[in-house]
């Protein structure tokens, strides 16, 4: 693009600077008439100037407005990528502790598991000690009948209540550890019931964890997914910037080579100092100036033809 626009002003202005004046003769219009000739060509110069000057102004305006959005979205960038690593962080710390809650929670299912070992322990013994105390009783059994003969042959219990006594005694005792039985086996049946429960509780409560990790995962896929996206978004603003700071660059070097060229043809040493825009404005000046000599030479030229 940079080389058809450098081309097109060489060969537009190399052949209006090499056009030779013909000789000047009498002319025909009046000095009024050619001033308002040369105004009026001087204001559609002017205004074909200005139109272009707005339209490069127009894009740099727009190459601004550019600039700015590509800042704002590289701002709003930065800030989805701090949320997104503070997100992370908050979940590696939820994780760390789901994690110590379970690890405790598995500690006291260990615990419980040792107490229920523990009474179940108990709970055989006392069973033991029953067996043991019902054989005894058995084995009590001929003694009883050997002390009610002895009763009848003997004065050791002056009356029959201290043998009941003493059988009420034993049938007592017999009770007591028959409920004592009985209420290990509902203690025992209850820790069952509250392990089982528990352990259940428990299994629930890491598939909810399993399934919460899962979506986090699904949740980081997504968010990584759209990072690449915004990578990508973000390389094609720069190369699209890249492109058309190269663009403004190539026009600045036409309107460069331009000047230099009329500064050439004018035999007139160029500032370095000068910028685009003061550039500009020297072409429109020489321009203008160009254009009213080659209409006036015309004028003259088509005079001469008209002269008798």
């Amino acid at each position: 693009m940079s080389i058809s626009l450098e081309e097109y002003f060489r060969t537009t202005f190399e052949d209006k600077l090499l056009v030779k004046l013909p000789e000047r003769e009498d002319e025909h219009l009046t000095p009024a008439t050619r001033l308002l000739e040369k105004r009026r060509e001087m204001t559609e110069v002017e205004q074909a100037l200005n139109a272009q000057k707005e339209e490069f102004q127009m894009k740099m305006e727009s190459i601004q407005q550019r600039r700015e959005e590509l800042e704002r979205k590289e701002f709003s960038l930065k800030e989805s990528l701090m949320k997104f690593d503070k997100f992370l962080k908050e979940n590696d710390a939820k994780k760390n502790r789901a994690i110590k809650k379970a690890n405790a929670e598995r500690e006291a299912k260990l615990q419980r598991i040792k107490e229920i070992e523990k009474l179940t322990q108990e709970a055989e013994q006392l069973q033991c000690e029953l067996s043991s105390i019902q054989n005894k009783l058995v084995k009590h059994m001929v003694y009883q009948k050997y002390m009610d003969t002895v009763l009848e042959k003997a004065d050791e219990f002056s009356e029959n209540k201290d043998a009941i006594a003493r059988y009420d005694t034993l049938v007592t005792t017999h009770r007591y550890l028959l409920r004592k039985e009985m209420d290990n086996q509902d203690l025992l049946e209850q820790q069952r019931t509250n392990l089982m429960k528990f352990v259940e509780e428990k299994n629930n409560d890491i598939m909810g964890y399993n399934n919460q990790l899962a979506n986090l995962q699904m949740k980081l896929e997504v968010a990584q997914s759209s990072a690449v996206k915004w990578e990508s978004v973000w390389t094609h603003i720069k190369n699209t910037a890249a492109r058309q700071t190269l663009l403004l660059g190539r026009i600045k070097m036409a309107t460069h080579n331009l000047f230099m060229l009329i500064n050439k043809q004018m035999k007139t040493k160029a500032e370095p100092i000068e910028t685009t825009e003061q550039q500009l404005q020297k072409i429109q000046v020489y321009i203008q100036d160009l254009t009213e000599i080659i209409q006036e030479t015309g004028r003259q030229s088509g005079a001469t033809e008209v002269r008798p």
